[in-house]
């Protein structure tokens, strides 16, 4: 697999790009994984980097982009925090990524069993813990089903939650940076969400 350039970043569409990443997500599935040197991907890009997408995802030890979208060394920007949502910083490195560094797809990567959603499915309070599931509480409210049992224990409960939390962090980009929304609405970047199965490693994306 050949180290990302300015070249081939610069043929590279937002379409083009989502499908390297389900392509990606396929070559992990089958441990397949691309022929690639990543010493050699670090020499190469030692003078400059063009990833090709940005990644926001969970901190979780299982979801580790480059990993289960089997990329390499300079293939990706990975924002990585606990329940994948946004803030200044986050979005600022996102316009880093594309308005700067030329990246034509943004995706917003939520996983199942997330232990921040359960979290905030369970209300949990631990020290600075606390703050940041606050921030995925209008997640948990905006799922009206079920009525009871709304709690970590009920996956499927969970599940919608995380799926929403993705869609919510995808409308929070649009309307908290401008810079992206103009690139999305340009149709010089594509803003895509998706869900990680911790049990068989596939990822479902959607817009």
């Amino acid at each position: 697999m050949k180290t990302q350039t300015k070249e081939s970043q610069a043929t590279i569409t937002p379409e083009i790009a989502l499908t390297m990443l389900k392509d990606g997500n396929q070559r992990f599935r089958d441990s397949s994984a691309a022929d690639r040197s990543l010493m050699q991907q670090v020499q190469e890009t030692s003078g400059g980097q063009f990833p090709f997408a940005v990644i926001l995802s969970c901190i979780d030890s299982r979801v580790s982009s480059e990993l289960i979208f089997d990329q390499g060394i300079g293939d990706i920007f990975s924002v990585r925090i606990a329940g994948n949502f946004i803030n200044e910083d986050i979005l600022g490195s996102m316009e880093f990524a594309c308005k700067v560094a030329g990246s034509k797809l943004v995706l917003v990567l939520g996983h199942s069993s997330c232990g921040a959603i359960k979290g905030a499915c369970d209300d949990a309070q631990l020290g600075n813990l606390t703050a940041l599931i606050s921030k995925l509480k209008p997640a948990v409210d905006a799922v009206k089903e079920p009525a009871e049992n709304r709690n970590s224990k009920n996956s499927e409960f969970v599940e919608k939650v995380a799926q929403t939390n993705v869609e919510f962090t995808m409308e929070n980009i649009k309307k908290q940076s401008p810079v992206l929304k103009e690139m999305i609405d340009n149709g010089e970047i594509a803003l895509v969400g998706g869900m990680y199965d911790v049990h068989t490693g596939a990822v479902d994306f959607y817009n």
